[in-house]
């Protein structure tokens, strides 16, 4: 019962983890809470745990070493995957229809 309960519990963490990851924010500590829970149970999640932190720890030393040029173009793009994410599920959409602003390209095409 407790393994099963982690499983759910540990993969359901994981999961939004994985879909936060390319978002400004905690993405990457909810995988590793993700993860954390499911190996207290799963030794194929700690393995996977260690060398997902290794990855992680490489490539923020990797972006650190980078020229500035490198750094804004990342920001940038991650920028870009939030202000898509944010007119695709409609929050701007949302917010003319508020303040009846008249841009209809603020909707979102998913949402009619």
């Amino acid at each position: 019962m407790k393994k099963g309960a982690v499983a759910i519990i540990g993969g359901l963490v994981l999961l939004i983890g994985i879909i936060a990851i390319p978002y400004p924010g905690p993405g990457w500590l909810i995988v590793f809470a993700g993860l954390g829970i499911l190996s207290t149970e799963f030794e194929w999640a700690q393995r996977l745990l260690t060398f997902a932190r290794s990855k992680y720890d490489a490539w923020q030393g990797w972006l650190k070493a980078q020229s500035v040029y490198v750094k804004t173009i990342f920001w940038l793009l991650t920028g870009l995957v939030v202000v898509t994410t944010i007119w695709l599920l409609n929050g701007y959409g949302l917010i003319n229809s508020w303040f009846n602003l008249g841009f209809d390209w603020a909707n979102s095409p998913l949402v009619k």
